[in-house]
């Protein structure tokens, strides 16, 4: 697949995406498309665990991605948006080599993460989620508490657990959702709703 360039859109800004193995393609196909169509540049962030490049490979192992940003050679507010993609990329992200009890997660998605939302919650950062990939901010309840979203049925318990409340749309859960300047979408199918929602927060910015 071909992904535009910087240099070949008509740049508003950069829109950060995070990402590992096992990431949603749906997703990623579509995000390297519409936002760049809509003047954003995508770039991909990771921890690159001291290497130059890493390459990841999506859930059905179809699409890959060469990763040359880390989180540490980056800050937030270099972008105008950040997503998280789905699939089980986030939790990949938020794997720490060493724990101990009552140490909060260090993993670099996750201090990333943490900074991003102070961002989100001055109105200086549009933060985007959709499917699983609330769970890195699970990895934080600190960072979802008394937040509304939606997500993917099947991380429903994460989510209350960390804190977050779930907003529903009869038997399901909503397929959008707006609080504050973070936007949550509900799984890869809804994934066209979710770009134009998020595309229009980033612009009602501008």
């Amino acid at each position: 697949m071909t992904i535009l360039t910087p240099d070949q859109v008509s740049s508003k800004g950069k829109i950060g995406v995070l990402i590992e193995e096992h990431f949603d393609e749906t997703e990623y196909r579509r995000f390297n498309e519409f936002f760049p169509a809509n003047g954003y540049s995508v770039e991909y962030l990771s921890n690159l665990w001291g290497q130059p490049k890493l390459t990841f490979k999506g859930n059905d192992h179809e699409e890959i991605v060469n990763v040359t940003i880390d989180f540490k050679d980056v800050k937030p507010e270099d972008y105008r948006g950040i997503i998280l993609i789905g699939g089980y990329a986030m939790d990949r992200l938020r794997y720490q080599p060493q724990v101990k009890s009552g140490q909060m997660n260090q993993s670099p998605a996750v201090e990333f993460l943490r900074e991003s939302v102070e961002l989100m919650d001055q109105h200086q950062l549009k933060i985007g989620t959709i499917c699983h990939s609330l769970w890195l901010f699970c990895a934080d309840p600190a960072l979802l508490n008394n937040r509304k979203v939606t997500c993917a049925h099947n991380i429903l318990c994460d989510v209350k657990n960390a804190g977050g409340v779930i907003v529903y749309e009869g038997e399901e859960t909503a397929a959008t959702y707006i609080d504050g300047s973070l936007v949550t979408g509900r799984h890869p199918g809804v994934v066209e709703e979710f770009m134009q929602v998020f595309l229009r927060e980033l612009n009602a910015k501008n």
